[in-house]
C-alpha cells in the first residue's frame, strides 16, 4: 500500500476514526463561539464595496476632513395633495429640530425647503456609516420616520436619497446568514430524504456541512478581526450556501462510492479505505478548482469582489477536509445499519449498472455524434439570449424585488425638485485651488449641475458639492460626472477627486467590466490547468472546459429572457455575469471531474467507450443528486429581496440543472464515446493503448463492441 493510499485511508481507521471524531469535538468546541461572532466582524461600509482606487472611494475617504468618515444624507419629503400649508411647514421645521436628536445623525440640519410647485417639502438628513456601517442607517431611519409621519394624516412623509435606500438595503440583508442557513439546511434535508430514502443516513451529511460551516465562520472571523480580511454581508450570504451545497456535494459522492465498496468488501473499514482512495482525488480536484477559481476574484478592483474570493476558497477548503475526515470517520462508526431500510450486504448486485443512467447512456451510445451535434446546437440556441443581457447595474429603484419607503420617496422628489436632489456631486481638492474648482464646476451650470456651492476648505483640502439635473443613477447623470472630472482635472496642482452617488455608480461599472475581462479568462487557465494534471491529458479538459462554457452562456442566455420577461427585472447587476461565471464553471466542472475520472477508471480496463457508459451508469445517480441539492442552495439566494441576489441565485440554479441533466449526462458522455480514446491524448490512453486490454477481456469488450454498435 503506497502512501497516498494509507494517507487516504487514515479516517476509516479502527481507531483512527475516533480519534478524528475526538478531534473535530474539540475543534467545534473551540471554534463555534467564535463563529456566532462573524456578523460582528462584517463590514459592510460603503467604502468596502467600492474600487479601491476610484475617484469616489477616494472621496469617501477623505470626507473625515469635513465631517464624519463616512456621513450619507437621507432625504425626508412631505407632501400633500392640495398642496404645503404654513402648519405643514411649522411641523417641518419642528421636525428637523428633533432629527438632530437621533443617534447617528451629524451636522447642522438646514431648514427644510419647499419645491417650486408648492406641494412638497424636503429636509436633508446626515447620518454617519463611520462606525457601524450601513448598520447605523436602519435605527437613524426608522426614527426619523417614527417622527416625520406622526401627526396629521394628510401630510405624508417618505425617506429617500442614499441614507433611505441604504437602510432598505440593511434591513433587506439582516438576519441573512439566519435566513439563508435555515432554508438552505430545510431544502438540503429534503432532498437528502429522497436521495437516500433513509431515516438516518441524511444526518451524517448534514451535521458534516454543518460543522464545516461553523468552522469556516470561525476561521474567517479571526481573520476579519485579526488578519484584516474583509466581510460583508454578501461575502456572508454566499459563504452558508456555497460551503452548504459544495459540502453536500462531496459527501454524496464519497457515500456513493462507500456503498459501493461494502459490496466488495466484507470489513466496512476496507470499503471506506477503498472509497477514499478513489473517490478522494476527484473531490479533492473539485474543490481544488472551486477554491483556486475563488482566489482568482482576489484580483479584482472591485473590493466587495476581491474580499469575497478568500472567504469562498476558505469555506471550501474546511467543507472539503470535513468531508475527507469527519464524514467518513461517522460513516465507520455508524457502520452499515445507517443505510437502513436498503443496506448494501456484502456480495450483492451494484444497482446502477443496469439502472436508468446505464440505459441512458446506451441510447447515446447508438448514435453518439448526432447526439453532442444536436444538443450544441440547442444550448446555442439558448445562448442567444445573452444578446439581450443588460449588465451595466440597477437604479436605486430596481434594486429590491419590492419597492420599499425609499423608492416610493425617489419618486415623490422626481417628481417635485431637481433629479439630483439627495444625491449630490461631491468634489474634493487642494485648499489652494479651491476657487478654481469651483469655477470649473461652474462651466457646467445649466449642463448638467446647478447649485454649485462655495467650497469648504478645512486640513488642507476643500470640498464643495454640486446638484445634478438628471436622476442620479441615469446615464445623461453619468457623463455629467465625466465632464466634470475633465473640467476639475485641468485645474493645474489641484488634485480633484469627484465622488458622489452617481460618481460610484459609473465606478463600480467600470471596475465590474474590467474585472470580466480579467478574471474570466485567467479562472479558466486555472480550471483547464486543474484538469490537465488530474486527467493528465491535454484533450478531454479542453473538451471540458468548452460545454462548461457553453452551459454557462446557455444558462446566461435563458436567464437574461427570464429576468425581462418574467421577473420584468430592469436589467442585471454589473457583478451578475462574472458571479455566475465564476459559480458555474467552479461548480459545474465539479460533475465533469466527478464523471470524467470514473471514466478514465473504466476506460483504463475496459476502454474509452465502455468506461464512457460505466462512468456514466455508476455515477449518474449521485451527480444528479448532487446538482439538484447545489442548485436548489444557490436558488435559496432568490428569498432575499435583494434583485442582485435574485438573478445570481436563479442563473446558478438553472446553470447547475442545465449541466446535470443535460451537459454533464448527455454532451460529455456522448463527446467521450465519439472521441474514444482520442479523448486522452497524448497519454497511454490516448495512444490507444486501452484497446489491447479491451481485447484481452472477454466480457468487457463485448460491452465496448456493444457500444461501438
Amino acid at each position: 500500500m503506497n502512501y497516498a493510499r494509507r494517507l487516504a485511508a487514515l479516517p476509516a481507521g479502527r481507531r483512527a476514526k475516533w480519534i478524528v471524531l475526538a478531534v473535530w469535538i474539540v475543534a467545534l468546541l473551540a471554534l463555534g463561539p467564535l463563529s456566532g461572532k462573524l456578523s460582528s466582524a462584517l463590514d459592510n461600509q460603503t467604502s468596502s464595496w467600492l474600487p479601491g482606487n476610484a475617484e469616489s472611494t477616494k472621496v469617501l475617504n477623505l470626507q473625515g476632513q469635513f465631517a464624519s468618515t463616512e456621513a450619507v444624507p437621507a432625504v425626508v419629503v412631505y407632501t400633500r395633495d392640495g398642496g404645503i400649508t404654513q402648519a405643514d411647514l411649522a411641523k417641518a421645521t419642528a421636525d428637523a429640530a428633533a432629527f438632530a436628536k437621533v443617534d447617528h445623525v451629524v451636522g447642522p440640519i438646514a431648514p427644510p425647503h419647499a419645491s417650486a410647485d408648492g406641494k412638497a417639502l424636503a429636509t436633508s438628513v446626515m447620518i454617519d456609516m463611520s462606525k457601524g456601517g450601513w448598520n447605523n442607517l436602519g435605527p437613524a431611519v426608522d426614527s426619523i420616520r417614527a417622527t416625520a409621519t406622526a401627526g396629521d394624516p394628510g401630510l405624508t412623509a417618505h425617506i429617500g436619497g442614499p441614507g433611505g435606500s441604504g437602510a432598505d438595503q440593511s434591513k433587506a440583508f439582516a438576519g441573512i446568514d439566519g435566513t439563508l442557513l435555515y432554508s438552505t439546511l430545510g431544502v438540503v434535508i429534503i432532498l437528502l430524504l429522497l436521495t437516500y430514502r433513509s431515516p438516518t443516513l441524511w444526518l451524517l451529511p448534514l451535521i458534516s456541512s454543518g460543522v464545516a460551516l461553523t468552522a469556516a465562520q470561525a476561521v474567517i472571523y479571526l481573520l476579519a478581526a485579526h488578519a484584516g480580511l474583509t466581510v460583508n454581508g454578501q461575502s456572508q450570504g454566499i459563504l452558508t450556501v456555497l460551503v452548504i451545497g459544495a459540502g453536500t456535494d462531496y459527501a454524496l459522492l464519497l457515500v456513493a462510492r462507500y456503498r459501493e465498496e461494502l459490496r466488495r468488501h466484507e470489513d466496512r473499514h476496507e470499503a471506506m479505505a477503498e472509497a477514499l482512495h478513489r473517490a478522494g482525488p476527484a473531490i479533492l480536484a473539485s474543490a481544488a478548482t472551486v477554491a483556486v477559481s475563488m482566489l482568482c476574484l482576489m484580483v479584482a478592483q472591485m473590493n466587495s469582489t476581491s474580499g469575497l474570493g478568500p472567504v469562498c476558497a476558505i469555506g471550501v477548503a474546511v467543507a472539503l477536509l470535513a468531508m475527507l475526515t469527519l464524514l467518513p470517520a461517522l460513516l465507520v462508526i455508524c457502520g452499515r445499519w445507517v443505510f437502513w431500510p436498503v443496506k448494501p450486504t456484502y456480495g450483492s448486485v451494484e444497482p446502477t449498472e443496469t439502472g436508468i443512467w446505464a440505459r441512458i447512456g446506451g441510447s447515446i451510445g447508438r448514435r453518439p455524434r448526432i447526439v453532442w451535434i444536436g444538443t450544441t446546437l440547442a444550448l446555442g440556441a439558448l445562448a442567444l439570449g445573452m444578446f439581450s443581457l443588460k449588465a451595466d447595474g440597477l437604479s436605486t429603484a430596481g434594486s429590491f424585488t419590492d419597492k420599499p419607503d425609499s423608492v416610493t420617496a425617489q419618486t415623490v422628489i422626481d417628481g417635485h425638485f431637481p433629479a439630483g436632489t439627495g444625491s449630490p456631486l461631491r468634489v474634493i481638492s487642494s485648499a489652494a485651488s479651491a476657487n478654481q474648482v469651483v469655477a470649473a464646476l461652474n462651466t457646467l451650470d445649466g449642463h448638467g449641475l446647478t447649485g454649485v456651492t462655495p467650497p469648504v476648505v478645512r486640513g488642507g483640502y476643500a470640498y464643495t458639492t454640486a446638484t445634478l439635473t438628471s436622476a442620479p443613477d441615469s446615464s445623461t447623470a453619468e457623463n455629467t460626472v465625466d465632464a466634470a472630472r475633465t473640467a476639475v482635472h485641468a485645474v493645474p496642482g489641484a488634485q480633484a477627486v469627484v465622488g458622489g452617488d452617481t460618481a460610484v455608480r459609473l465606478d463600480v461599472q467600470r471596475a465590474a467590466n474590467h474585472d470580466n475581462q480579467v478574471i474570466i479568462p485567467l479562472v479558466l487557465v486555472v480550471v483547464l490547468l486543474i484538469l490537465g494534471l488530474l486527467l493528465r491529458a491535454v484533450v478531454a479538459p479542453i473538451v471540458l472546459i468548452l460545454t462548461v462554457v457553453l452551459s454557462f452562456a446557455a444558462a446566461l442566455g435563458i436567464s437574461s429572457l427570464a429576468f425581462q420577461h418574467l421577473f420584468h427585472f430592469e436589467g442585471e447587476d454589473n457583478a451578475f455575469p462574472l458571479f455566475v461565471f465564476v459559480f458555474l464553471v467552479a461548480l459545474g466542472i465539479d460533475y465533469n471531474i466527478f464523471l470524467m475520472t470514473r471514466v478514465r477508471e473504466e476506460s483504463a480496463k475496459h476502454g474509452t467507450r465502455a468506461g464512457a457508459l460505466a462512468g456514466l451508469a455508476a455515477t449518474g445517480g449521485v451527480i444528479t443528486s448532487a446538482g439538484l441539492i447545489l442548485a436548489s442552495t444557490f436558488g435559496v439566494l432568490g428569498t432575499l429581496p435583494i434583485v442582485g441576489f435574485a438573478e445570481i441565485g436563479f442563473a446558478v440554479c438553472l446553470g447547475v440543472l442545465l449541466d446535470t441533466f443535460i451537459v454533464r449526462s448527455v454532451l460529455v458522455t456522448a463527446l467521450a464515446m465519439d472521441l474514444d480514446h482520442r479523448l486522452w491524448w497524448p497519454s497511454a490512453l490516448g495512444r490507444g493503448l486501452n484497446r489491447s486490454l479491451t481485447a484481452a477481456k472477454g466480457v468487457p469488450a463485448a460491452a465496448s463492441e456493444a457500444a461501438d454498435r
